[in-house]
C-alpha cells in the first residue's frame, strides 16, 4: 500500500562526528536525500518519508549541529555550508549512493547546492522547498544580515533579529501565518528544534552558519550556471506566507529551468508541518517520472 514503508532511524560516524539520519524504502531504487533547514533536522521529514520511501530510497540526516546529530564546538567543527556538504558527500559515500534526487529548504539549500556544484552529474533533480539561490526571494527583511556581512561590527550584529532563541525557533514555524494555518501546527516541533539547539555551544555554531550564508548569497552567479548548463529537472513547492523568502524566488527558478513544476499552497516557512500528504504525492511521482 502507498504510504506503507516504515521509517528507520540510523546513525553513522563521519570523522569523528555521529550523524544521526532516517531512511525508508530500498536501497537499489532512486535515492532522494532530504537536507533540511534552520531550526529543524529529518523530523521535519517524518510524514512524507513513508510515501516517498514507496518508490524512492529515501535519506534524510540530521546536518552536525542539528537534531540528533553531533553538536561539536565552534573550533572542533568547521560549521560552513561547504564543510557540511562534505559531510553530507561522505556518509552517501558509507551508503553506497552515488545519483540521488535532493531537496533543499532554507539552509539545506546551500549545502545541495555544494553537492551539485561540486558532482553534477550526481543529480538527477531538485525538489526546492523555500530553499533560495537568487537574489528575488531575498526581500528587504534581509537588509539588516547584508549590512553585518558587508561590515561583521558589534553595532552592526546588534541590529539584527533577535532569533536565537526560543521565541525565534517558534517563529520560523508560525511567523506570517493566519491563524486559521498557525493551529494546524504542533507545537512539538519547535520545542525538539529549541531543546537540540540548547546544547553548549550550539548558538555560536547556527550563528557561524548564518555568517556563512554569504558565501551562498556570492556563489548565486556559479549556481545559476549550473542551472543553465545542466539543466537539472525541479520541483518547486512555496509557502505563500514565508516570512523569510519571497514567493518571487519561484519565479526566478521558473527562468532559470525548463523543466520546472511549481506548486504554492496557503502555508509558511515550514511547509511540511501543514501540507505533508500533498508535497510527498508531488514528490513521489516526480521521482518516479525522472527515474
Amino acid at each position: 500500500m502507498q504510504g506503507s514503508q516504515k521509517v528507520r532511524h540510523r546513525q553513522a560516524d563521519v570523522d569523528g562526528v555521529t550523524v544521526f539520519y532516517r531512511e525508508a524504502g530500498r536501497p537499489g531504487r532512486p535515492t532522494v536525500l532530504l537536507l533540511h533547514g534552520f531550526p529543524s533536522s529529518s523530523h521535519t521529514f517524518r510524514q512524507v518519508m513513508p510515501i516517498i520511501g514507496d518508490a524512492a530510497h529515501v535519506i534524510a540526516p540530521d546536518l552536525p549541529g542539528f537534531g540528533m546529530s553531533s553538536s561539536p564546538t565552534v573550533g572542533d567543527y568547521d560549521y560552513t555550508f561547504d564543510n557540511l556538504s562534505r559531510t553530507v558527500e561522505r556518509l552517501l559515500d558509507q551508503l553506497g549512493v552515488e545519483r540521488f534526487f535532493v531537496y533543499l529548504h532554507d539552509f539545506g539549500a546551500p549545502v545541495g547546492y555544494h553537492l551539485a556544484t561540486r558532482a553534477p552529474a550526481r543529480i538527477r533533480g531538485l525538489i526546492v522547498q523555500s530553499g533560495n539561490a537568487h537574489d528575488d526571494g531575498l526581500g528587504e527583511q534581509w537588509d539588516s544580515a547584508r549590512a553585518y556581512w558587508a561590515e561583521p561590527t558589534d553595532e552592526r550584529r546588534a541590529a539584527l533579529p533577535d532569533w536565537l532563541n526560543f521565541a525565534g525557533t517558534r517563529d520560523q514555524y508560525l511567523a506570517g501565518l493566519p491563524e486559521h494555518v498557525r493551529i494546524l501546527h504542533a507545537p512539538e516541533s519547535w520545542h525538539l528544534d529549541w531543546e537540540r539547539m540548547s546544547r553548549p555551544g550550539n548558538i555560536d555554531a547556527q550563528f557561524a552558519l548564518f555568517t556563512d550564508y554569504a558565501n551562498h548569497v556570492a556563489r548565486f552567479a556559479e549556481i545559476a550556471e549550473y542551472h543553465r548548463a545542466h539543466q537539472p529537472p525541479a520541483l518547486v513547492l512555496w509557502g505563500r506566507h514565508d516570512p523569510y523568502f519571497d514567493v518571487v524566488e519561484v519565479l526566478a527558478y521558473h527562468r532559470a529551468l525548463d523543466r520546472m513544476d511549481a506548486h504554492l499552497y496557503d502555508g509558511g516557512h515550514l511547509l511540511l508541518e501543514t501540507h505533508a500528504i500533498e508535497c510527498a504525492d508531488l514528490m513521489r511521482t516526480f521521482v518516479l517520472d525522472n527515474s
